[in-house]
């Protein structure tokens, strides 16, 4: 069930909302908490109902081991903990393994090793990805004393809850448990339904109105790559460009959507995109491109690989390697990883840049260079991530410096006032969470994040403010009314996220 989908749209979310709040009214916060797990089931189970008993088991699974390992933490040296969990976390990673990488290792060998073992294809479950990255950070931190005391039904909540099943984010025990236990937890709430609709109908419109309607430039230029055909000058910048705006507005526009499907029954999900494109340097864009899985191969990866610890060497080293496996982890596929250690190369050039002796400049157009700079080298790396194959990349980027065409040049002023009119709404317009900055509509964006972000245009005494700050109003409700508009007349056509298929 896609969050695009009129069936989501106009059933199941108002639908599981209403029934919510009349349950929480009538038999109290529990009651509530138990009927949102089972909606939850019943949204992954509309997928395919074959995999919701790998989901189901995987939750009672980890949470015995939990328990278990809570028992253990307490006798003398441990017990037996750090062992459990390693348990439980190779558990974890089995069976993220023999779903999502079983073909691609069968393959690998056969090519590598030149074996004839049959590939075995296996469907991937939808979303053990995320559900896994979750369980895995639940169990270290049960075993590190981190996690507070919690029900069954409280876990089922926090592995479940729709919002953020499918394609994240990948939400911490600490965001959720905190929040299961308000005293009106689950209640309606007339701000939570307004700020909520509000996100979820600004992240509608990214995904059907401007990730759907640039995503055929892209795709036709990647389909050609993949067919054998050469590619053009101008039409791989084109297909390059489209990508990187596609994948920009469909992965903020889920984004969107969840944070807001979540804040409707009282949930505020942890922020997991933040203007990326306006970053810096290649640091600060993984600090606003899927913040969620950032921190999780920062926490439990970079840092369990001993981090900066052991000197520069090491300290580069574990950087290329977290960056190589997260890009792996975005699927079995040798594209995947040369993305990630692509980015993980540039980490490590960053990161020596930035140790260099030498005087910091810091003026308007030092960073508008180093965002320019910053952007072209995102967009380079994202074609590996888009195209089929290596051969298919290779491409592209054989496009991509290729001689223009002389009668294709007068192209080059459409294309020029195109990237200009993207450019200007991913620089310059305010993301959801500046918008909504006033009413906190992230677990973690509050106002002193939007005064403290130097990338905005001033706030005070600007006629900007009262344009880019949102309060209930006749303006706003006319303008997210007509963004919804746009949307339900775009819903002809149906497409899947695109972290879907991670």
């Amino acid at each position: 069930m896609l969050f695009n989908s009129p069936i989501f749209l106009f059933g199941f979310l108002p639908l599981t909302a209403l029934l919510c709040f009349v349950i929480r009214a009538r038999l109290g916060r529990e009651a509530s908490l138990g009927f949102l797990v089972l909606a939850s089931l019943f949204f992954y189970g509309w997928w395919n109902p074959v995999y919701l008993p790998l989901l189901i088991g995987l939750a009672i699974f980890n949470f015995v081991m939990a328990r278990i390992i809570m028992t253990e933490r307490l006798k003398p040296g441990g017990g037996a903990a750090t062992l459990l969990t390693a348990f439980g976390v190779s558990v974890d990673l089995g069976a993220l393994g023999f779903f999502k990488y079983t073909d691609f290792l069968i393959g690998t060998s056969n090519t590598v090793l030149d074996t004839e073992f049959p590939l075995q294809h296996i469907v991937l479950p939808l979303a053990i990805s995320f559900f896994t990255f979750q369980k895995i950070a639940y169990l270290v931190d049960v075993r590190r004393g981190e996690v507070e005391p919690h029900s069954f039904l409280e876990y089922c909540f926090f592995v479940m809850f729709f919002p953020q099943l499918i394609a994240g984010p990948i939400v911490h025990h600490k965001e959720i448990f905190s929040q299961t236990k308000k005293a009106r937890g689950f209640s309606y709430d007339r701000m939570n339904m307004m700020i909520g609709l509000t996100i979820f109908l600004v992240g509608l419109f990214k995904k059907v109105v401007l990730a759907d309607n640039v995503a055929p430039i892209a795709s036709a230029v990647f389909a050609r790559a993949a067919g054998g055909h050469d590619i053009g000058f101008f039409d791989a910048w084109e297909g390059m460009l489209a990508y990187t705006f596609q994948l920009y507005f469909d992965f903020s526009g889920y984004s969107d959507m969840a944070i807001g499907a979540a804040r409707i029954f009282g949930i505020k999900l942890p922020l997991n995109f933040h203007s990326p494109y306006q970053a810096v340097n290649i640091t600060d864009f993984w600090r606003r491109w899927h913040i969620t899985l950032s921190r999780f191969l920062r926490d439990y990866l970079y840092i369990s690989l001993g981090g900066n610890r052991r000197g520069k060497v090491r300290r580069y080293l574990n950087l290329f390697i977290t960056m190589a496996l997260g890009g792996l982890w975005h699927g079995p596929a040798w594209t995947f990883m040369l993305w990630g250690a692509a980015h993980g190369a540039m980490l490590i050039v960053n990161h020596g840049w930035n140790a260099l002796p030498r005087r910091p400049i810091n003026s308007w157009w030092s960073r508008g260079i180093a965002r320019l700079l910053t952007f072209l080298c995102v967009a380079l790396a994202w074609v590996l991530f888009r195209a089929a194959d290596l051969d298919a990349a290779l491409s592209i980027y054989r496009g991509l410096v290729a001689v223009p065409d002389v009668l294709a040049s007068a192209r080059l002023s459409e294309d020029i006032l195109w990237l200009i009119f993207w450019m200007g709404i991913l620089w310059y317009w305010p993301n959801t969470q500046q918008w909504l900055a006033m009413v906190r509509p992230a677990f973690n964006y509050k106002w002193a994040d939007r005064k403290a972000d130097p990338l905005l245009l001033p706030l005070d005494g600007s006629p900007y403010a009262r344009l880019v700050l949102w309060r209930p109003s006749k303006r706003v409700a006319i303008a997210v009314g007509l963004a919804a508009a746009a949307s339900f007349l775009s819903l002809q056509r149906i497409s899947e996220f695109l972290y879907f298929q991670f």
